[in-house]
């Protein structure tokens, strides 16, 4: 049972950390769409790419099936929502299920 607590803490914590990547690139994105952030830069581009690269596999299946809507991209939206859904009835009921520790 202790295993299996610990994995699923660890799963929180990773998705998270996704969580919080997601938001940090909307956000960047935004920011390179309006100006604020100078992409001539060459490690924020770096940084971005890195991001882009990273965070893809997890949009493109969702890029599939969702509509076009232009020059708006809502699987990160989705991904969210996702991430969500396993953070807090999954994950979180599964550990509320579990023994504390040490029982």
């Amino acid at each position: 049972m202790v295993i299996l607590r610990t994995l699923l803490e660890i799963a929180a914590i990773l998705l998270n950390v996704l969580w919080w990547l997601i938001i940090i690139q909307v956000i960047l994105s935004w920011l390179v769409a309006f100006n604020v952030i100078n992409t001539s830069s060459e490690g924020m581009r770096r940084f971005l790419v890195g991001l882009d690269r990273f965070l893809e596999p997890l949009y493109r299946p969702f890029r599939k099936i969702l509509p076009d809507f232009g020059g708006l991209d809502l699987s990160p939206v989705v991904v969210l929502l996702l991430i969500g859904i396993l953070i807090n009835p999954v994950i979180s009921n599964a550990l509320a299920s579990l023994p504390a520790p040490g029982m």
